[in-house]
């Protein structure tokens, strides 16, 4: 009798990245714990060994998924600011930052949440190294602030964290439903306007 058991190949010219535009539509559609290498395999093509030779187990899947959305993020928060300029004054790239933090966000919700539950696990490192990359932006930003005499003096990082703490729970409240779309815009703009308030150096007496 002919052999009838399906064969796929076992190479594939850009398996990695196949896999992890596969891995990013399982995890939207499905969520985290339905990810396996097996089932993505077969979504792409290949045999169920192949995907092994990129990524080890289940584990060091998600985490490259979650590194590249970070690196993702980056690209796009560092595309707002520079579309305003160097030029403008700080609430505008501020607020471009913001903007594109949640929209990069409430569009990329189980990305996100993966994300930001996997930069903070030990052994991490790759992912930890470009969550840092992509908010550095900010700290930068927070720094220029306070040279141009705009925000006070403190550390840019954990001044930074703040505005980050803010937007992140604005994005979390409208993922979960708390909040409508339509109100998204005016929440960024209404927090970053009261973070500048707040940060803003002291009038001389």
């Amino acid at each position: 009798m002919p052999d009838t058991t399906e064969r796929r190949p076992y190479h594939h010219g850009n398996l990695r990245t196949d896999l992890l535009d596969a891995a990013e539509r399982s995890l939207r559609a499905h969520g985290a714990e339905q990810l396996s290498l097996r089932d993505l395999a077969r979504d792409v093509g290949v045999s169920h060994a192949a995907p092994r030779r990129h990524f080890a187990d289940r584990r060091a899947l998600l985490d490259a998924l979650a590194e590249s959305g970070f690196t993702r993020l980056g690209e796009q928060l560092r595309a707002a600011v520079n579309e305003i300029g160097d030029e403008h004054d700080l609430p505008a790239r501020l607020h471009a930052f913001a903007s594109a933090y949640v929209l990069f966000a409430t569009e990329n919700a189980a990305l996100t949440e993966l994300m930001n539950s996997s930069k903070h696990r030990p052994g991490a490192t790759a992912v930890t190294e470009a969550a840092a990359a992509a908010f550095g932006q900010i700290s930068d930003l927070i720094e220029d602030g306070q040279e141009r005499g705009e925000l006070e003096g403190d550390d840019p990082e954990e001044t930074g964290l703040i505005i980050y703490a803010t937007v992140l729970g604005i994005t979390s409240m409208l993922n979960s439903g708390m909040i409508e779309p339509a109100r998204l815009e005016g929440l960024v703009g209404t927090a970053v306007t009261q973070f500048l308030r707040g940060a803003r150096p002291a009038e001389p007496r």
